[in-house]
C-alpha cells in the first residue's frame, strides 16, 4: 500500500475514500520514523492509478505530520486528476511539487 525506502515514500494503492484511513495512518507512521529534522522525504505517487478528493486530505495530513517533525515533504509524479482536483478546490499552490 505504502512503503518507505531511501527517503522516498511510495504509494502503490488507489488513493480513494475506501483506502483513505489506512493510507493516512500508514503514511503517518512511516513519516514519524523517517529521517531527522531538516531531511527531505519524497512522496512518489507514480503508482497511484485512481484518486478522489480524499487523496488531497490524506496528502495534507501527511504534510502536517512531516511539518511536526521538521521534515520537508516533496511530491513527485502526482496523478493528473489529483492536480485537477487541487486546482478545482483552490489548493494547488499548497502542494509541494517537485
Amino acid at each position: 500500500m505504502i512503503e518507505l525506502s531511501n527517503g522516498k515514500l511510495r504509494v502503490g494503492a488507489p488513493m480513494v475514500i475506501s483506502n483513505a484511513r489506512a493510507l493516512l495512518e500508514a503514511g503517518r507512521g512511516l513519516l514519524r520514523s523517517a529521517g531527522t529534522a531538516g531531511d527531505t522525504t519524497i512522496l512518489d505517487l507514480s503508482a497511484v492509478g485512481e484518486v478522489d478528493s480524499s487523496a488531497l486530505g490524506v496528502v495534507f495530513a501527511w504534510l502536517r505530520t512531516a511539518g511536526e517533525r521538521n521534515l520537508r515533504l516533496h511530491i513527485v509524479n502526482p496523478p493528473a486528476n489529483m492536480l485537477s482536483l487541487a486546482m478545482l478546490y483552490g489548493v494547488s499552490e499548497l502542494l509541494p511539487l517537485t
